[in-house]
């Protein structure tokens, strides 16, 4: 148990029974949020965290192929991590402000402090850029560029969001943390699995090879 949550402060468990999957009720192109209230499929906030749990599927996919190797396997549980926290995210994104419960799933500053402590060990392995990379070299590279930029989408649905509709300021630290760690991850994996990075080079383009 980490000290930055001890027992009285843990969040409340899931209270849900998923007995039927379809319902109806969103034929019309509603569906509702935590709080009861039925908004539009395309309303703002349920584009923010229809992004997130986009977000945690492409995570789900990345953590599978982390397992494949010895030397990603570490990262393996870091994601499966990241998808409980995009979960507790998206609680808080599907909930009105003034219909948050104290102990709802939520994220805290200690979810954005172990990602820059993730984010500063694995950077500390790896070698200056000297160009921008481009996605590659090996499979999980790629998907981590691809939750990478996902998760900046989020990040700017969140922003647009909070302009109309306050969030927590963690929640957005915490989708712009998540973005750079998804960077310095897909660095190391190449790193570790002895892969050249691709690096961008304007003159691979057809008119540079002239």
């Amino acid at each position: 148990m980490s000290e930055n949550n001890p027992p009285e402060d843990r969040f409340s468990e899931p209270r849900i029974a998923l007995n039927r999957i379809y319902t109806k009720t969103g034929d019309r192109g509603t569906t509702a949020l935590a709080g009861g209230q039925r908004v539009a499929k395309d309303d703002a906030r349920i584009e923010c965290y229809g992004t997130v749990d986009e977000l945690s599927a492409f995570v789900g996919l990345a953590c599978l192929s982390a397992l494949e190797k010895p030397a990603t396997a570490e990262l393996s549980g870091i994601l499966r991590r990241v998808q409980h926290e995009l979960f507790n995210l998206g609680s808080i994104l599907a909930t009105k402000p003034e219909d948050v419960h104290p102990k709802q799933a939520r994220i805290t500053i200690t979810e954005v402090g172990q990602l820059e402590r993730e984010i500063d060990g694995m950077n500390e392995a790896l070698a200056p850029l000297r160009s921008f990379v481009l996605p590659g070299g090996t499979r999980l590279n790629a998907e981590l560029h691809v939750c990478r930029t996902v998760c900046r989408r989020a990040e700017r649905l969140a922003v647009r969001l909070d302009r109309t509709e306050k969030l927590p300021e963690e929640a957005i630290q915490y989708l712009n943390r998540l973005g750079d760690a998804f960077f310095v991850w897909s660095r190391w994996v190449n790193h570790v699995l002895v892969v050249a990075e691709t690096l961008w080079d304007p003159n691979q383009a057809a008119s540079g090879r002239g």
